[in-house]
């Protein structure tokens, strides 16, 4: 390889690595951020389910038509995926646990593609079930990290609204679970019928393994409620905005867990740059040295031919 062909990549490669620092810098920011957010709501969705989980024993909970099971026939499967690439197996993993989730059992397994409807939150999981033939009911971008919450009330009530007519028989969501900034789970939680448990669980994914919101004390809760005006009043209203709050923090989880990849893909790709920068700097010199060596030699085979 010719030498000005070597310096032009190395001077390439360097650009490179300009660009994966500052995409680097600025996902370490945007993560920060969206943890940062979700959890400073946690205390609002612990307190309701703290209110949910008081209510639970009761029979007008039981009673409920969002917390009724019944036989699976059909799935609403909301697939909470990014817009964009440069986040290593993220997108991926997402995909894996949705297509696990609708084929666990051998009864899910035979069931045709049209009993499985799809709401894509991101591009990348509206591509792929589109290319297998999914009916896929709503797509949406996910590109903006300050999305409000009324965008998942909206969403919430369709799929209260279906699972009320028996559209749908169960709603099952899935998402990238932030568990710290070199960890990122994909994650299956069962929205509809509602359930305390799933919640809970929820709630708690909300606070990291490791890092700066690790620790936090128990949430306080009475031990009884007067409810007013009623039970059944408080659980319609209750339960759909749960259901809204769990999609929300599921989609800043998602958002958290997006930027942390792209953070650490771009640092790999900034270490390799450097590496491949290094190694063609050494080529280089090498071919350098090696063409320097030829012209002294050169040089010196003419002089003395000329002093014969």
């Amino acid at each position: 390889m010719a030498l000005k062909d070597i310096k032009a990549k190395i001077q390439a490669t360097k650009r490179m690595n300009t660009v994966t620092r500052a995409m680097e810098a600025v996902s370490a920011v945007k993560m920060r951020k969206t943890q940062e957010t979700a959890f400073a709501g946690r205390a609002y969705a612990r307190a309701a389910l703290s209110i949910l989980a008081r209510l639970s024993g009761s029979q007008d909970v039981l009673r409920h038509p969002l917390t009724q099971m019944r036989k699976v026939k059909k799935t609403a499967l909301v697939v909470i995926t990014s817009d964009k690439g440069l986040a290593g197996g993220l997108n991926s993993g997402v995909i894996k646990a949705a297509l696990r989730s609708i084929s666990s059992t051998e009864e899910s397994a035979s069931r045709p593609i049209s009993d499985i409807t799809i709401f894509a939150y991101g591009k990348k999981g509206e591509e792929f079930f589109s290319r297998k033939g999914y009916t896929v009911a709503k797509a949406y971008e996910n590109k903006r990290d300050d999305v409000p919450l009324s965008v998942m009330q909206e969403l919430s009530s369709e799929l209260s609204a279906g699972f009320l007519t028996e559209k749908y028989d169960e709603v099952i969501a899935v998402y990238t679970n932030f568990r710290s900034t070199f960890e990122q789970t994909p994650t299956v939680r069962k929205l509809l019928p509602l359930a305390v448990e799933s919640i809970t669980e929820l709630v708690q994914d909300i606070q990291p393994a490791k890092g700066k919101w690790s620790n936090e004390s128990v949430l306080a809760s009475p031990h009884a409620y007067e409810v007013e005006p009623s039970v059944e009043e408080v659980l319609t209203l209750l339960i759909p905005r749960l259901v809204a709050v769990s999609l929300y923090y599921m989609l800043l989880e998602a958002k958290a867990s997006e930027h942390s990849a792209r953070m650490v893909a771009m640092k790999n790709a900034s270490d390799k740059s450097k590496e491949v920068t290094k190694a063609l700097t050494r080529q280089f010199n090498k071919v350098r040295q090696a063409a320097i060596t030829r012209e002294v030699s050169e040089i010196v085979s003419g002089r003395e031919a000329l002093a014969a």
